[in-house]
């Protein structure tokens, strides 16, 4: 029987409010696992993506703060031009280390410190992208003895980050995105 995850990492680019409004009000509310999400924004404007999630949502809906402790059974988003990463506690910590794949925040920082810190308690999901970011992060997930799952890339709005990650880790579960949130919402299974 699988290990029950105890955080769900996201990581998303072109085509992602699409996708993620498929896939977080799948989210039940008897879901016990954090859930953090990178999607790809402009540096130079304020996100709404909490605001956009949080009356579509079963769970709380947050942009993460730094330090901040982490909370089962709540939504972080990373916020414009910080990476996410987690740290032991487990809290969320913001870095403005230089961009990853010419994005801050990146998917590759969040999946990797997450990996570290959860282990094999740790899901990590690759949605629709228009770049490698998420490939080397999934790898880390998968390393680790996380779960490792990727939206099908012929249903990806833009199917070159979810390929990019099934190339890194053949032995990912590719599914189309209605199959992911369905996953999810069957939670525990």
């Amino acid at each position: 029987m699988p290990t029950r995850a105890h955080a769900i990492v996201i990581g998303v680019s072109s085509g992602g409010v699409e996708a993620l409004g498929q896939l977080l009000p799948a989210l039940p509310p008897t879901l016990r696992a954090a859930v953090m999400v990178v999607l790809h924004l402009p540096p130079d404007r304020p996100s709404l993506l909490s605001a956009i999630f949080a009356g579509a949502c079963a769970l709380p809906v947050k942009e993460a703060e730094d330090k901040e402790d982490v909370q089962p059974g709540h939504v972080y988003f990373a916020p414009p031009d910080y990476h996410l990463l987690v740290d032991r506690g487990p809290r969320l910590v913001l870095s403005f280390d230089p961009p990853v794949q010419f994005s801050r925040p990146a998917i590759d920082p969040l999946f990797q410190t997450a990996a570290d810190v959860y282990g094999k308690r740790l899901w990590g999901i690759v949605l629709t992208g228009n770049s490698e970011d998420g490939a080397d992060g999934l790898a880390a997930v998968h390393r680790a003895g996380g779960r490792c799952f990727v939206q099908d890339p012929r249903t990806a709005a833009s199917p070159l980050m979810p390929g990019a990650a099934l190339a890194r880790v053949p032995g990912a579960t590719s599914l189309p995105l209605l199959e992911l949130a369905r996953r999810l919402s069957a939670w525990p299974d």
